[in-house]
């Protein structure tokens, strides 16, 4: 089920503190920062909080900037992004700042938190998910519903730790003050829990007058039949791989790329690599990596197009070689069309010798672009 992207924004001192104890909100950002922050805001279709972020800062989570309101409405989209809050119980103060201010509010509760919110006259669109919150079905309500694309989400600490714990999270916006907080009770970015393994991978660190922006997104594949964030990124690098094919009149343009479970790079390929016409991208893959490697039954392969079950010109077809290596899991953006083989079925294949293949079919178009002229 698409999901939105899913932003995390956060600020925190050099200890890994996002507030003190005192009785005002500690300002950890710079003015250049808070002005960067607004125009991530006005890039976002929705912002998110959570309850306890809502009581201890009493925030607006407006776009301030007179010119970038103007931009979204130039645009077709709403003066300000949809306001989301998310809390458990409902136990919300109706007189807020956040349900009074800006444009379109929703309230993603329990049951028994709706009756509460409603009874407590909440300014909001009250949906009730069950009788526990569940992440999934926010996201899923918000891109099917309300239609989210990309989510912003500015705390707290709790939900930070929720989102990315379970794999929710696209990106982390991570800015670091120069600040020390030291007290054991103050409220920390990140709470104790299972996370994904391996390392996040740096995309951009940016210096933004005295304190520091860094961007980073998740590497660790998912499990089984669940995609992920880290997914969807491997799927677009691999599609991206595939746009650099020498162009062919009787193959297809197709990228490829194994990751280790604690989201490690093991390889890439794309087809018709190098000095060998025929080479298909998962072929070209998996000659990069030792047949022995530890890492590859655990691995994930991601590409653009479905792995063939049968071609012409090798005995072996990607299918098979991706058994062989003992992989057992394949993320691909697009089924094979029977332009060059009929009832092409390489994820069946798959499936029948237990691998879990995974179809992100937003990806599809993507996958299809540098083959555009095989597909008429």
């Amino acid at each position: 089920m698409p999901y939105p992207y899913v932003l995390l924004s956060a600020a925190v001192s050099l200890d890994g503190y996002l507030d003190d104890t005192g009785p005002d909100r500690l300002l950890l950002s710079s003015p250049a920062d808070f002005d960067r922050v607004d125009a991530v805001r006005a890039s976002c279709d929705a912002i998110l909080v959570g309850a306890g972020t809502l009581r201890a800062d009493n925030p607006r989570l407006l776009v301030n900037s007179a010119e970038r309101r103007a931009a979204r409405v130039a645009a077709g989209r709403p003066e300000f992004p949809l306001k989301v809050c998310v809390s458990a119980t409902g136990d919300l103060d109706p007189g807020a700042r956040f349900w009074h201010t800006g444009g379109e509010k929703v309230l993603y509760t329990t049951d028994k938190g709706a009756e509460r919110a409603r009874r407590a006259g909440i300014a909001a669109d009250v949906v009730a998910l069950g009788p526990v919150l569940d992440w999934r079905a926010v996201l899923e309500h918000l891109h099917d519903v309300r239609g989210v694309r990309r989510l912003m989400v500015e705390g707290g600490g709790t939900v930070h730790t929720q989102l990315l714990k379970e794999q929710l999270a696209d990106e982390l916006q991570l800015v670091l003050a120069p600040l020390l907080v030291g007290t054991p009770d103050a409220p920390r970015l990140f709470g104790p829990g299972g996370y994904q393994g391996g390392r996040l991978r740096l995309v951009e660190t940016r210096r933004i007058e005295d304190v520091v922006l860094m961007r980073y997104e998740p590497t660790a594949p998912g499990a089984g039949s669940v995609a992920v964030p880290a997914d969807r990124h491997w799927l677009a690098l691999a599609c991206e791989l595939a746009a650099l094919c020498p162009p062919s009149r009787t193959a297809f343009s197709v990228g490829a790329v194994v990751v280790a479970a604690d989201g490690t790079e093991l390889a890439r390929g794309h087809s018709r690599e190098g000095d060998d016409p025929v080479v298909h991208a998962e072929e070209a893959a998996l000659a990069k990596i030792d047949p022995a490697d530890p890492r590859l039954p655990g691995a994930t392969v991601y590409s653009s197009l479905e792995p063939c079950a049968r071609r012409a010109s090798r005995p072996a077809p990607c299918a098979r070689l991706i058994l062989d290596a003992g992989v057992r899991r394949v993320v691909t953006a697009w089924r094979e069309p029977d332009t060059f083989v009929t009832d092409a079925d390489g994820s069946g294949l798959l499936a029948s010798h237990g691998v879990d293949v995974v179809v992100l079919a937003e990806y599809e178009g993507a996958a299809k672009a540098p083959n555009a002229h095989l597909l008429g």
